[in-house]
């Protein structure tokens, strides 16, 4: 008998653990498949009811509950509940406003209520009032036909449970339509709460002057990249969710004025490179490429990191001959797709001449950064390209993005190009090229012109209901255009529907585009007048640059910690300036 007991306690022994060894394995393999989520998740109620169907309590009550805060529990009381119901001859409709642009989805909460079979509901998502009113692909009313599910979707239908609560959505948006489909049942909501996705990281830089309309656009142009700053770094939240390297470049100077060192760079960086093997162009397009070079200048000059800049060496050294081989007698002659942004996409002169200083531009941060690995090799190849391009000088064709581009790199004299940029004001500005034709009116020492701009231009958006900045404004519309935060008239222009041209056209466009972030960087770096001089912002020069502001101040990120600066006009006209940096940090004036 004992032998038996023997026996089973052994068998049963083996066979616990036999089980726990497969618990084991199950568990290894389960945290070796987990990935962890970089983005944080917090709830947001919506601020405003923009509109709805009824007013009549026929088709929808007590929607203000809506408005009231969720902590996200249902209960078996169905009292206090906004109240839904669609019938043959109107369909109960609703229309929120969170008050902010933001990325993520929503969660609809559905109370207890007589019937327990799903309900079908239709939700628009919209950057603006008009796109969450449109209709995909709708023909029938002019203008409403360009919004899109295209990268993320952003109407759908779905069915909400009894009792219960469901999430679903990714994309760009502010505004929420919600339309009950089914007929003759009564749908009974507690919540409609936005789910907003973000990196949970502190604006470590700042700006703030005596013009609160700078103050506000500053702002602005740092959320609409924290915004971006998702798994990788992209262009928008809503359409053209993927890593394009040219668009990164205005992002990574505005990450490093507000944000400091981020992950999300690097990662993003290493994604183009790797996904885009020699002799291939990164996103199809050679300028792409070169941007892909310069940022990775400008990203060391700020960060320091040598180890990471060691890791682009070996694909930058097939990558700079790739390039100079594509240079004749000084003159550009890239493949690929050839292009510096939509405005300018379709005259070839123009492109050229902007590759052309862009190019040149390529190879002085290539220089640079052959002099900081210490390649002489690369170095001397650089150096050599950059003479030999700088004896082709092409028109700038009293165009604003060639004129900028050609003064950045010093292929044209600066009150030529000041002229052309500041002509007729802020009309043919751009988005994206904006920043780099404030850049150049900075070059010229064109200060208060610059802040003038950007005050008219990004301004502008701001009175039309932005809380970002857009991947395209044509600055000429502005005085006809309806706000994109109500309902446009009959008789004013919807400056999202109706705007718009090339990939961008009417709804499809993108309210929250990275690119278009310059004024950050830029009013950090000329106003402040905080210029990184060294590698890791070891050296930094401060030269603030008021024009006619009373004071300006603000904070500065470095790897070493925080630059604060304030600066004070005096009665005399002179700037009195208070500064305090890390001791790592050697500031000169």
């Amino acid at each position: 008998m004992k032998n038996i007991f023997i026996y089973l306690f052994s068998l049963a022994l083996c066979f616990s653990v036999s089980l726990n060894a497969q618990r084991n394995i199950l568990q290894d393999h389960f945290k070796n498949n987990l990935q962890k989520d970089e983005i944080t998740r917090s709830y947001v109620t919506p601020v405003k009811i923009v509109w709805q169907s009824d007013h009549q309590d026929n088709q929808i009550k007590n929607s203000e509950v809506l408005l009231t805060k969720f902590d996200g529990q249902l209960s078996t009381s169905g009292e206090g509940m906004c109240m839904l119901k669609s019938d043959e001859q109107k369909e109960a409709s609703i229309l929120l406003d969170f008050g902010n642009e933001l990325y993520g989805g929503i969660e609809i909460a559905a109370a207890i209520r007589g019937d327990k079979s799903p309900v079908r509901i239709r939700v628009r998502l919209g950057e603006s009032v008009s796109e969450a009113m449109s209709n995909t692909g709708d023909n029938s009313v002019p203008g409403m036909n360009s919004a899109t599910n295209d990268h993320s979707l952003r109407d759908f239908t779905l069915e909400l449970p009894w009792l219960g609560t469901v999430e679903i959505g990714n994309s760009g948006f502010r505004f929420v339509r919600i339309d009950l489909l089914d007929k003759g049942v009564d749908l009974p909501i507690r919540s409609v709460r936005a789910i907003s996705r973000y990196r949970d990281i502190p604006y470590l830089g700042s700006f703030r002057s005596s013009d609160e309309r700078l103050n506000k656009i500053w702002e602005t142009g740092a959320y609409t990249v924290h915004l971006n700053m998702q798994d990788y770094l992209w262009d928008g939240i809503k359409r053209d969710r993927l890593v394009w390297v040219g668009d990164m470049h205005p992002e990574v100077m505005t990450i490093n004025s507000v944000f400091g060192d981020n992950e999300v760079v690097k990662k993003s960086l290493d994604f183009a490179r790797d996904t885009t093997p020699l002799p291939g162009w990164m996103n199809g397009i050679s300028s792409y490429s070169l941007w892909w070079v310069i940022i990775h200048r400008d990203h060391y000059l700020h960060q320091g990191d040598l180890n990471y800049l060691r890791q682009q060496q070996s694909y930058l050294k097939r990558l700079i001959p790739q390039i100079t081989a594509r240079i004749s007698a000084g003159k550009e002659n890239l493949d690929g797709g050839r292009f510096l942004d939509w405005p300018t996409s379709e005259n070839p002169e123009v492109i050229h001449s902007g590759l052309q200083a862009l190019t040149l531009m390529t190879m002085e941060a290539g220089e640079d950064i052959a002099t900081w690995l210490n390649d002489p090799e690369l170095q001397k190849l650089c150096s050599e390209t950059v003479e030999s391009l700088r004896k082709h000088t092409p028109a700038d064709h009293d165009n604003k993005q060639a004129a900028a581009l050609l003064a950045l790199a010093d292929l044209m004299p600066l009150n030529r190009a000041s002229s052309v940029i500041l002509k007729e004001g802020a009309n043919d500005f751009a988005t994206f090229y904006g920043y780099y034709m404030l850049e150049a009116l900075a070059k010229a020492g064109k200060y208060q012109e610059g802040m003038n701009i950007i005050s008219d231009y990004w301004g502008a958006m701001l009175d039309l209901g932005a809380t970002t900045f857009w991947e395209n404004f044509d600055y000429s519309e502005r005085t006809k255009a309806a706000r994109i935060d109500q309902l446009t008239p009959a008789d004013m222009f919807d400056i999202h529907a109706d705007g718009g041209d090339h990939c961008y056209i009417g709804l499809r466009g993108s309210l929250c585009h990275g690119w278009a972030s310059g004024p950050t960087s830029w009013l950090t770096a000329h106003v402040l007048g905080i210029k990184v001089i060294e590698p890791g912002s070891r050296v930094i020069q401060i030269r603030p640059n008021l024009g006619d502001l009373a004071f300006a101040e603000g904070t500065f990120p470095t790897p070493y910690g925080i630059v604060k600066v304030k600066h004070v006009k005096q009665a005399d006209g002179k700037v009195k300036s208070e500064i305090k940096a890390p001791k790592e940090v050697k500031i000169i004036k």
